[in-house]
């Protein structure tokens, strides 16, 4: 089933999140979106940086990731970036430790293996996991 802004609204609706322009607009604005986004790009894109304000796109990031909607990337003192959790579609990534910058890991995913035989051993349901490696880019290295 292809993710949709109305599917990823209606799943906010389950989680308690009310519906809003801004809600709707930050939504399509990750899903079109190749590679996650920070807070700057996504207050300053062209989608919501007429309708509401960095405060409101930072209180609507948080919210959604704590609804389990939103994955945070990134290192802690740097700017984090945020991109959709989306069913069926699992990426993991690349960070510098340097810059900061953030790109997917264009390899299969070592790990599915692993929760899985875990999940059959435990009993535990809905298993996931967010696989971030950190090292420091090509740029950064030279």
């Amino acid at each position: 089933m292809p993710h949709t802004t109305a599917s990823l609204i209606n799943q906010c609706r389950e989680s308690g999140l009310r519906r809003t322009k801004a809600l709707e607009l930050l939504l399509d604005t990750l899903l079109a979106s190749p590679r996650p986004m920070t807070l700057a790009e996504l207050s300053e894109h062209k989608n919501l940086n007429t309708q509401c304000d960095r405060a409101t796109v930072f209180r609507l990031l948080q919210r959604l990731t704590d609804k389990g909607v939103v994955r945070r990337l990134g290192l802690h003192e740097r700017a984090a970036y945020f991109t959709l959790l989306l069913e069926g579609r699992h990426q993991d990534f690349l960070i510098c430790s340097e810059c900061g910058k953030i790109e997917p890991i264009k390899a299969p995913c070592p790990v599915h293996a692993l929760e899985r035989e875990i999940a059959a051993s435990t009993g535990f349901t809905g298993l996931y996991h967010e696989l971030e490696f950190f090292g420091v880019c090509p740029d950064c290295s030279k």
